[in-house]
């Protein structure tokens, strides 16, 4: 066992590591085995304010440093966590029960996010734009916006707190991180360590495991943080938006999806199903972007039906530590029963299960469902799980209408052999990311990455990290004399 789990489980504030003061602990446990990983004492309202007080003091000076310094220091994270990769990828199958090959994925991307933010210390580019006054120059400088908040989830959460926490150092900013109650290492205090280990200033960046049980709103409510980054559910999401919206706070939401994968009467099917099998079910379907539903073209719908179970029927579910393991244990219990209730409510709606997964403890294996009434409300919600519905549809005027049935617009993928149909099929669909022959599940760098509707507010990555983490100032300089009308 990582010795991550005994080193890093306390608060890490103020450019130290200490338990908190809170009256009850919060207990990190292994999702596939129940073993206990940690113990945490959480962190108190008094606890998130001395994170904050100490980002503040510590960002004027960060914000004045170098550019090229504060790159310095992001290469450096980008090579401890090159270094630590296989000590990194224990703790991620430990923590989350992701798979080996989830592990990689999560690994791979985290390094190319700290690669590109490394870059992105250098990008805050300010402008001189012409006035239309005599002897007046306008310029606009591209400032830090101070101090960010960040709350990350439980799914991917060292990729997905780096991808805020990383640009928001690189930019200038100090941060204050809180990982989700069922991550608190790999999604918070490992990348205190990184970071610590690389070099940034103590009370820079601060992690602060807690819960709302103790903290109820502080931690947006609080004056100093100038912007809210948060990726989680929508329900979550709304809150977050309404209190940061009455305090004046800038937020960026990533939130959920039900995103579809569609095959088209003139896909490759063989591929589509490939893709459809890794947009469901990677990391046992718990992923924002993953494809809750699978649109057929009912003229090739028996053909792909047939290859697409005998593929999930085919995915080995059990323990994420062997190699083989394609489908590992949920997050909990509680997310376990859930899809538990899903699958039976599709039942009791008159669906078919092609495929009915069997539940072990926090093992949910695939399922694949099919015939699930049009009007089920099963259909236009999140289902964070193994859990497929198969739909098939005539013709893609009836497609595009399914795939928009829903208040989320995250993600999807078209697939077809024309790829013009597949981009014109794609620019009706309302979201804020779209695919052409290719899986749902997908983050690139330096590409806007966010949804439309309940799936988020801004974007991520590459140019959006600008205006999401730093904000513009108007100075303007006459160089001659003003004449004023008194």
């Amino acid at each position: 066992m990582s010795s991550y789990f005994t080193d890093l489980a306390q608060q890490y504030i103020d450019g130290e590591w200490r338990p908190g003061s809170g009256s009850w602990d919060i207990i990190d446990f292994n999702p596939y085995d129940d073993e206990k990983l940690a113990s945490i004492t959480i962190a108190t309202v008094d606890e998130v304010d001395q994170a904050y007080r100490a980002a503040a003091r510590v960002q004027k000076e960060w914000a004045a440093t170098n550019p090229h310094a504060r790159r310095a220091v992001l290469e450096k994270a980008l090579r401890l966590v090159e270094e630590r990769e296989e000590e990194i990828s224990e703790a991620i199958v430990a923590e989350l029960g992701g798979t080996r090959l989830k592990a990689a994925f999560e690994l791979h991307l985290a390094k190319e996010f700290l690669r590109e933010a490394a870059h992105l210390a250098l990008r805050a580019e300010g402008r001189i734009i012409a006035s239309p006054v005599d002897g007046k120059e306008n310029r606009v400088y591209r400032e830090p916006v101070g101090v960010v908040g960040v709350i990350s989830p439980f799914n991917f959460p060292f990729l997905l707190s780096l991808k805020s926490v990383a640009p928001a150092l690189a930019l200038g900013n100090g941060v204050v991180l809180k990982p989700h109650q069922d991550t608190p290492v790999v999604g918070g205090t490992l990348v205190a360590k990184i970071f610590e280990d690389a070099g940034l200033p103590g009370g820079l960046l601060n992690v602060v495991v807690t819960d709302l049980a103790e903290i109820g709103d502080s931690f947006l409510e609080h004056p100093v943080p100038k912007v809210i980054s948060f990726t989680g559910s929508d329900t979550v999401g709304r809150h977050v938006a309404t209190v940061c919206a009455a305090h004046f706070k800038r937020t960026v939401l990533e939130l959920g999806g039900n995103s579809a994968l569609v095959v088209l009467d003139d896909a490759d099917l063989d591929y589509a199903v490939d893709a459809a099998v890794f947009s469901r079910y990677v990391h046992q379907g718990q992923v924002c972007m993953a494809a809750n539903r699978v649109l057929v073209d009912r003229s090739v719908a028996e053909e792909f039906t047939s290859r697409f179970v005998a593929k999930v029927a085919s995915l080995k579910a059990g323990d994420p530590r062997d190699p083989e393991t394609v489908v590992g244990p949920v997050i909990n219990s509680r997310q376990a029963d859930d899809l538990c209730a899903v699958v039976d409510q599709a039942l009791a709606e008159g669906a078919t299960a092609l495929v009915h997964g069997r539940r072990t403890d926090n093992l949910v294996e695939p399922s694949v469902l099919t015939g699930l009434p049009a009007d089920s409300a099963l259909l236009r919600q999140e289902v964070f799980g193994p859990v497929a519905f198969l739909v098939p549809f005539d013709g893609e005027e009836e497609a595009v209408r399914i795939v928009n049935d829903t208040p989320y617009g995250l993600s999807g993928a078209v697939h077809t052999g024309d790829i013009e149909r597949g981009v014109n099929f794609a620019r009706r669909i309302d979201t804020g990311m779209f695919h052409v022959n290719d899986g749902t599940v997908h983050d690139e760098p330096i590409v806007p990455f966010g949804g439309e509707k309940h799936s988020g507010i801004g974007r991520l990555n590459g140019e959006s990290m600008l205006d999401a983490f730093t904000t513009v100032k108007w100075i303007s300089v006459q160089y001659g004399r003003s004449r004023f009308p008194f």
